[in-house]
């Protein structure tokens, strides 16, 4: 239902984008993109400079739309921001990309392979250290002396790792 609703909603936008210009505001409600966020797209590159008015407003057509689209669904495949510009870039520089988008799935799941495989040792570790906590019950410490005096033989994965694919 979600899906018939977007492709609605795309439907509907193409159509009115196609006849007249849009302006920011109506752009970031369509899109789900909020005004810093397009703004922020702009200075990077992301989306080319739209039209403006006399007055300064900012006027945006159906590619527009497109490319906002397309950053979405990148960023929900875990492409980071300066992945998909090199993307974009070469698309609109007449390249198909294809291959290098493949290349940078293939790294991410071998990130992912480590990271879970990282994940998965520290989560051994753990039981392995509550298990023994349980035989145990209690210890004196300044604190809790069990975690005084836990030995942890995986260390825990850094969070840094864990958030990589989402730069």
């Amino acid at each position: 239902m979600r899906r018939i609703r977007r492709q609605v909603a795309m439907n509907e936008t193409q159509e009115t984008c196609e006849t007249e210009p849009l302006k920011i505001g109506e752009v970031a409600r369509r899109s789900g993109i909020g005004v810093e966020t397009l703004r922020f797209y702009e200075r990077s590159g992301l989306l080319s400079q739209p039209a403006r008015t006399e007055g300064g407003y900012r006027l945006y057509d159906a590619e527009a739309l497109k490319a906002l689209e397309f950053i979405k669904r990148a960023q929900t495949l875990g492409f980071t921001l300066e992945e998909i510009k090199r993307v974009m870039n070469e698309s609109r520089a007449g390249k198909r990309p294809c291959a290098e988008v493949r290349e940078t799935v293939r790294r991410r799941l071998s990130e992912l392979d480590e990271q879970m495989a990282q994940i998965q040792r520290y989560r051994d570790a753990l039981a392995k250290t509550l298990k023994q906590w349980d035989e145990k019950g209690s210890a004196d410490g300044d604190f809790c002396g069990l975690i005084e005096n836990a030995e942890m033989s995986a260390a825990r994965p850094k969070q840094s790792n864990l958030k990589r694919g989402k730069k």
